[in-house]
């Protein structure tokens, strides 16, 4: 079922309640006059449950969220969550956001979440999440020979993990370190919690094989800057972008929770700005 828009009230169901969960919730219940029902799908055994409000009603599995008959879900847990729950709502016609976009740089995932949506006649959303320029990118299809490169340069503080895994003293580095540069599907899957920016770039213009990745590590990088360039026939897009870092977590940049509100507020929205 598609969202009507105009509604005088909405059901919305997060699946995890990490910092852009929890920001999505805090920024919609507190600017955004159109009454909403909350709901959290969080794992019995899961800490996170004693973060939730009580005015929001925590579920437990699949059913559980099928029963409640949400007006939309949005995924803001992990591929893995992504993977266990959003095909089953698409084909139950519930409309899904989803953050975890990493998860759709497998092709078998990407069309079985599409089969699923046609199924249920529903819609799989993706939000712009920290990175602009998806309009231009996707009013460039019909366009042959397009070039599109990204580069994810970030603070060491959103990759401390791998650098240990590389034998590389986060506490010491003192020079960017290149920590990969290939296709956009190989980043995404390569690297779930840092990358899912490749992806969207990737759906939104020509592709994973063809979206071209560069991630490094730099420990002067101000912000999570990400840089792309666009070439073809109409011409050359070359954006910057410094995003601030997630105050509860520094993997992903604070612009993110924001613009997953944005998406929200389109769903439900009279008059639609931008593509």
């Amino acid at each position: 079922m598609n969202t009507q828009h105009s509604p005088t009230s909405r059901k919305i169901a997060l699946i995890g309640f990490g910092s852009i969960a929890q920001d999505v919730w805090a920024g919609l219940e507190q600017f955004d006059p159109l009454p909403t029902d909350w709901a959290v799908v969080l794992r019995p055994t899961s800490s996170r449950r004693s973060e939730v409000p009580q005015t929001i009603t925590t579920l437990g599995t699949l059913d559980e969220l099928l029963a409640w008959k949400p007006t939309l879900v949005i995924e803001a847990a992990s591929q893995g969550a992504a993977c266990e729950h959003v095909p089953a709502l698409l084909e139950h016609g519930i409309d899904v956001l989803m953050t975890s976009v990493g998860a759709l740089a497998d092709s078998a995932t990407y069309m079985a979440m599409v089969d699923a949506a046609r199924k249920g006649q529903s819609r799989l959303i993706i939000p712009a999440g920290a990175v602009a320029s998806l309009d231009y990118l996707g009013a460039l299809g019909n366009i042959a020979s397009v070039s599109v490169e990204y580069e994810s340069r970030k603070p060491v503080a959103a990759w401390r993990e791998e650098l240990r895994a590389l034998g590389i003293d986060p506490d010491t580095l003192n020079e960017e370190v290149e920590l990969f540069a290939g296709s956009a599907n190989e980043a995404a899957l390569r690297y779930p919690k840092n990358l899912n920016v490749a992806a969207t770039l990737a759906l939104a213009g020509v592709g994973m094989a063809q979206t071209r990745v560069r991630v490094v590590v730099d420990p002067r990088a101000a912000g999570n800057q990400h840089r792309v360039k666009v070439q073809s026939a109409l011409g050359t897009l070359e954006t910057t972008l410094v995003n601030n870092p997630s105050p509860g977590n520094p993997k992903t940049s604070w612009i993110v929770s924001q613009s997953v509100i944005h998406a929200v507020r389109r769903q439900f929205a009279t008059v639609l700005i931008g593509g």
